[in-house]
């Protein structure tokens, strides 16, 4: 068996395992809450696959990137300001931590008072959320650097920009991707949870649209959908990540080699 189908089979065999198994459980079930794997997948097609695509999901996954764009380059810069600097740490430390402790569902009231209730507030909550995990493994990748190579650097007269792009960055890189790792589902979370709230567009609102009006196997099928575009987006990030960090991943394997 090669390597591809090994993963192939990693990939879908829980999954198919689940699917049978749930197939299984509703034989005979007549549920009103729980639809049968054909009764759903027939109304996922029904729902998804047309103009509702475009009108409700194209525009949360835009308000998603959008979102996960603007906090991956806020955490990554800001990180690497508090993070190379031990007075800036001290200071930013306790209001790091007041910030981070703050739920961002219970802003979107406050978001929408300021912000309205348009795309804009949709994406500060998503950025407000999601910057967390990326700024705090930057600033520990920053950290964590290597002194030997920090030292190296300045012997070379390597300072400023140079100094973080052929040091800092590469060297923090693999914190502050699982950071980024961990940022799209709490940016996928807070998607949903922020089109919940004064909206009229979206997969959250459609889903609770669905959910308010006891269309079940309709409700149903907008969560499937979101785990179907998690899966896609961690499946996305990963292929990146094998890239980015080629030389990471390869330095682990030498040394567990040794």
């Amino acid at each position: 068996m090669n390597r591809t189908v090994r993963r192939v089979l990693y990939a879908v065999g829980l999954p198919v395992v689940l699917i049978v198994l749930w197939w299984l459980l509703t034989l005979g079930s007549n549920s009103f809450w729980v639809p049968k794997p054909g009764q759903l997948l027939d109304t996922f097609i029904k729902v998804w696959i047309g103009p509702r695509f475009m009108a409700d999901v194209v525009p949360s996954l835009l308000r998603l990137l959008i979102g996960l764009a603007i906090a991956i380059v806020l955490g990554i810069a800001l990180g690497l300001v508090i993070g190379s600097s031990l007075v800036h740490r001290r200071l930013s430390e306790p209001v790091l931590e007041l910030f981070r402790a703050i739920p961002p569902p219970v802003l979107v009231p406050i978001l929408m008072v300021m912000f309205g209730i348009g795309d804009t507030m949709k994406v500060v909550v998503i950025v407000f959320g999601a910057v967390w995990p990326i700024l705090l493994n930057t600033i520990e990748g920053v950290r964590a650097m290597d002194e030997v190579l920090s030292d190296t650097a300045k012997v070379y007269g390597i300072h400023g920009a140079s100094r973080v792009s052929m040091l800092t960055l590469p060297a923090a890189s693999p914190y502050y991707i699982a950071g980024i790792r961990q940022a799209l589902s709490i940016g996928l979370i807070l998607m949903v949870i922020s089109e919940m709230f004064a909206a009229t567009s979206g997969l959250g609102f459609t889903i609770v649209q669905f959910q308010r009006s006891f269309a079940i196997p309709e409700m149903w099928s907008g969560i499937v959908l979101l785990g179907l575009i998690g899966v896609a987006l961690a499946a996305t990030f990963q292929f990146f990540e094998a890239r980015i960090l080629r030389w990471y991943h390869g330095l682990k394997e030498v040394e567990n080699s040794e």
